[in-house]
């Protein structure tokens, strides 16, 4: 495994700008998700890597050596699409020893078999090897598929989201293989996503992309704690943050220039009294939590409660948030570090 770092790349089709002076930097051994929307680069950004795109200005370097213009071949990347991409009439043992077949890596029928059965038993698909592709769930082909990936030990695994297709239970427990793969063999991931959880949960760090742009890049927490604008801040969470007209909720002494202010609906705390009123129009129970939705003024607000809160339909309430929970955006929709004292909830309020 090796250190992939691609500097002020930008990539065009036409008049659009798929990728826009990206500078980012994938360390050994580490797993990055690169999350946004449709069309936000992050596809794109993979093929540049594995060179399958040439961009029109910048560099990619793999394990310290300049690769902007080698052949995708002389990369040693591997890339696992979104589709299972299988061969519906080998086994799954073939499937997997194809990559180790190619006639330039020379290796011995013997290495083969145990690098074969080495991954299948990680990947728990060792009983499954004298399989058809066409014999097996679609978990078990994602599994095939990543395996595929993983025999050939490349220096960086590119994976553009290998897990979409499965239904929730499937992708929750690829996830936690995916995830403990990855530690137990080292290995550096570039993955692709524009599902949150699976960012959150997978990634060493989350690089947010915007119409092409990094826009922020850090560990999960910080991410999700301490986003540099809206948009980041949009990203991340279920139900997404609040964000309210400055002044709304009860939040005190906030920055001059701040416009909006933004409160997690987790941050969002329901009483009988003391606190901003509400009235609650929706209440979603999701078994380990509630999520209410509320009118605060003329505005929306989300909370997310616990599974047993005894709230319903119609209840009047009043709302108040977490002391230094509040985050403020100026007009541009950029956060603005807030003083000591901003953020503050007044302790009372008056009726």
């Amino acid at each position: 495994m090796a250190e992939v770092s691609l500097s002020g790349v930008t990539k065009k089709f036409g008049d659009t700008v798929a990728v826009s002076d990206l500078s980012l930097t994938v360390n050994d051994g580490e797993f990055v998700v690169l999350l946004g929307p449709t069309g936000a680069g992050k596809t794109t950004t993979l093929r540049l890597v594995a060179g399958l795109e040439q961009p029109d200005m910048g560099t990619v370097e793999i394990g310290g050596a300049e690769a902007t213009r080698l052949a995708p071949a002389a990369r040693d990347v591997c890339f696992v699409f979104q589709q299972y991409s299988l061969y519906p009439h080998y086994t799954v043992f073939d499937n997997l020893a194809f990559p180790l077949r190619a006639p330039g890596r020379k290796t011995s029928a013997t290495e083969i078999d145990n690098r074969v059965r080495e991954i299948a038993t990680m990947l728990r698909i060792d009983s499954k090897l004298e399989n058809r592709a066409t014999q097996l769930s679609g978990g078990e082909m994602q599994r095939v598929a990543i395996g595929r990936a993983l025999v050939r030990s490349p220096t960086i695994f590119l994976m553009d989201e290998p897990l979409s297709s499965l239904d929730a239970k499937l992708r929750e427990d690829l996830r936690i293989e995916l995830k403990r793969i990855q530690r137990e063999l080292g290995a550096t991931i570039l993955y692709v996503t524009h599902d949150q959880l699976e960012a959150m949960t997978l990634a060493d760090r989350i690089g947010v992309l915007s119409e092409g742009r990094l826009v922020q890049c850090g560990s999960p927490r910080d991410v999700y704690e301490q986003p540099d604008n809206v948009h980041v801040a949009r990203r991340l969470g279920s139900p997404q943050i609040n964000l309210v007209r400055t002044g709304t909720l009860g939040v005190v002494n906030p920055p001059s220039q701040a416009a909006q202010t933004g409160v997690r609906p987790e941050d969002v705390t329901l009483r009988r009294d003391n606190g901003m009123p509400g009235i609650v129009l929706a209440v979603e129970h999701l078994g380990v939590e509630t999520v209410v939705l509320l009118a605060v003024d003329d505005q929306k607000v989300y909370a997310l409660l616990g599974a047993h809160e005894p709230v319903k339909e119609g209840d009047r309430v009043c709302i108040t948030v977490r002391d230094g929970a509040a985050l403020f955006f100026d007009a541009e929709g950029n956060r603005i570090k807030e003083p000591n004292n901003a953020g503050k909830v007044e302790a009372a309020y008056g009726t």
